[in-house]
């Protein structure tokens, strides 16, 4: 039986503008297995994941549960977790980690202040500060949600956890399972669909030198997904790769079209015309349903560099 994953790619549904939304991601340590909405149904307190989601609703904050690769076997409430905020705007990525003993410490975080880039009660509330290690690699194993994610997700993770590759977690849900292994790189928060270890290496190895892989990239979580598709498309056409280089500072329209201005931080500007269009064939979505759709895709239309005299007017 063929999965979504299959299909997405022998159809070859395209990837840029397809990556989940959010300008700061909260990750948080949960071993064991995960069920399909992973913070109320893992073996970490359903109260708390819903006062989690509560609390982080309508911020800018993402919440996922991360657990390092290999077997999931139940081993007991851990005495210490993991915890990791990244911020994703330009010219204020940060990566900042902590650990906790409970995990209720979360609830005493400032989600407005966190969602608008400010670390600062992350670090007092936690004892937390910037993270020493490189960037984080978020492999996306969640099978509950879909079988792609554990039967593509898995073998990667374990992969990139063997070559010693530092950074590697599994994390329970990034969106677009159809497009499996899905990643998510950061501090940046650049993902990356149909994904393969060495290139996943590559990657990394960008985004330590400050320089964004586009090759397999699906957008920056720090864009909606016009923006997303737009941003990509000026690194493409100007051939700017660095990791801060370009920001989306407006997007006028609303589906199917839209114009969105991407601006350097040496001053250029470029608009960029974005139109959703359908994927065809109709397919099922998801390995979890029988129902078939078609999957919106954003489709770059032209890119115009805006010169003085048309930022005039």
């Amino acid at each position: 039986m063929s999965t979504c994953s299959t299909v997405s790619r022998v159809l070859d549904e395209p990837l840029s503008g397809t990556a989940a939304t959010a300008r700061t991601w909260l990750l948080l340590e949960q071993p064991g297995p995960w069920g399909a909405t992973a913070l109320t149904s893992s073996h970490l307190d359903p109260a708390l994941g819903r006062a989690l989601e509560a609390a982080a609703k309508g911020t800018g904050v993402r919440i996922a549960l991360i657990r390092r690769p290999g077997r999931h076997a139940d081993c007991g409430t851990p005495t210490t977790r993991q915890v990791y905020a990244a911020h994703t705007a330009p010219g204020n990525a940060w990566l900042h980690s902590a650990t906790v003993r409970d995990p209720r410490a979360l609830l005493d975080l400032d989600f407005g202040a966190l969602g608008g880039g400010e670390h600062h009660t992350f670090d007092s509330a936690l004892g937390a500060g910037p993270d020493a290690g490189g960037p984080l690699a978020l492999v996306c194993t969640n099978g509950k949600r879909d079988r792609c994610c554990a039967l593509l997700g898995r073998p990667l993770a374990a992969e990139l956890a063997a070559s010693e590759v530092e950074g590697v977690w599994e994390v329970t849900h990034l969106g677009g399972h159809r497009f499996s292994p899905t990643l998510l790189v950061l501090p940046y928060g650049y993902a990356y669909g149909r994904a393969e270890a060495r290139a996943v290496m590559e990657v990394l190895h960008g985004v330590q030198e400050g320089r964004i892989v586009v090759e397999g990239c699906r957008g920056s979580s720090a864009w909606e997904r016009p923006g997303q598709a737009a941003e990509l498309a000026v690194r493409t056409a100007a051939r700017e790769y660095a990791a801060d280089a370009l920001s989306v500072v407006r997007t006028d329209g609303a589906a199917p079209r839209w114009q969105v201005t991407v601006v350097h931080a040496d001053g250029r500007r470029w608009r960029v015309e974005v139109a959703q269009g359908a994927s065809l064939p109709p397919r099922a979505e998801s390995c979890g349903t029988s129902i078939l759709g078609s999957p919106a895709h954003m489709e770059v239309l032209a890119v115009h560099e805006l010169r003085t005299t048309a930022l005039a007017s």
